[in-house]
């Protein structure tokens, strides 16, 4: 090992102690995503671990040590390549054109296991009439009308196949967003899988999951004028639900029946028609507690 130059660790020490401040204060506002409040982590590009940023900066620091000069200058590249790949993270961050292609890469190359053949079976040994791929289009429906609604402001094309809770609940999140004068508007979604993932009872009640992702548009504006107020209507988000559906013990499904819609009264059959307080407006039953069929019960972003 060289003697150590002190007067020349000195003289090169403040550049050091600087050029080390620049890349440590990069390090630590470098972006890895544009996750927001609307995104299950889809939006998450970037990568490295903190403790391999350590390791190189405990390399530096031996090396300047040993030989100032050397040190200093492998310092300012480093320096100036992490802020090259600042500025290009920057830039990425913004161009809805690259964001979008990686969203879009990750939902189609996204793995997630398709269990519906396992638990369709489940369902059958009990309810031999039920179809797995007629539930799966109905599970779909039923998202597709919740976001149309959502975006609409109006709940009340939802009533007849969400619980009573679960409609309550949602409905007072949207008259929130109305008494603030803003609409969150979902648009342009596509479902990239949809799946059966676990069947159970519990109780005097069946309950059935089902895994849902998605690729959509979600922002916010102001009712007034428009004006965008949250997001970016030209982002893509990558979302992963679960939806919960439940229905009484022991009741099966109908043969006769095409297959579980959301247009028509699971007891008489009449165009839906649901009053306040969930029952068909021409038979008088309550069917948004599942005693005739499947009512979606919750739904979440899952990771």
């Amino acid at each position: 090992m060289k003697k150590l130059n002190i007067n020349k660790l000195k003289k090169y020490l403040p550049l050091f102690v600087l050029a080390l401040a620049i890349l440590c204060c990069n390090l630590a506002i470098a972006d890895v995503g544009n996750n927001n409040r609307y995104s299950s982590g889809g939006g998450d590009f970037g990568g490295g671990g903190d403790g391999d940023w350590g390791v190189i900066i405990g390399y530096l620091l031996g090396l300047f040590i040993e030989n100032p000069t050397v040190g200093l200058i492998v310092l300012v590249i480093l320096v100036v390549v992490v802020l090259i790949s600042k500025r290009k993270s920057k830039k990425q961050a913004t161009d809805t054109t690259y964001i979008n292609r990686n969203v879009n890469q990750q939902a189609d190359n996204e793995f997630t296991f398709d269990n519906s053949t396992m638990v369709a079976a489940q369902i059958q040994a009990i309810d031999p009439a039920f179809s797995s791929e007629k539930f799966v289009g109905f599970a779909r429906e039923v998202f597709m009308k919740i976001q149309e609604a959502w975006t609409a402001r109006d709940w009340k094309p939802i009533r007849p196949f969400e619980s009573e809770t679960l409609f309550n609940q949602h409905k007072q999140q949207l008259d929130e967003y109305i008494r603030l004068g803003k609409i969150n508007v979902v648009e342009k979604i596509g479902i990239k899988h949809c799946s059966l993932h676990e069947f159970r009872q519990d109780g005097d009640e069946e309950v059935l999951v089902v895994w849902l992702n998605a690729v959509m548009r979600d922002y916010v504006i102001d009712d007034t004028t428009k004006k965008v107020l949250e997001s970016d209507p030209n982002r893509d988000w990558f979302m992963k639900y679960e939806m919960v559906f439940c229905r009484k013990a022991g009741l099966q499904t109908n043969p006769g029946k095409k297959g579980t819609s959301i247009t028509n009264c699971p007891n008489c059959g009449a165009p839906t028609e649901v009053t306040s307080s969930g029952q068909c407006a021409y038979c008088g039953s309550v069917i948004t507690n599942g005693e005739h069929d499947w009512v979606l019960t919750d739904i979440h972003s899952r990771n």
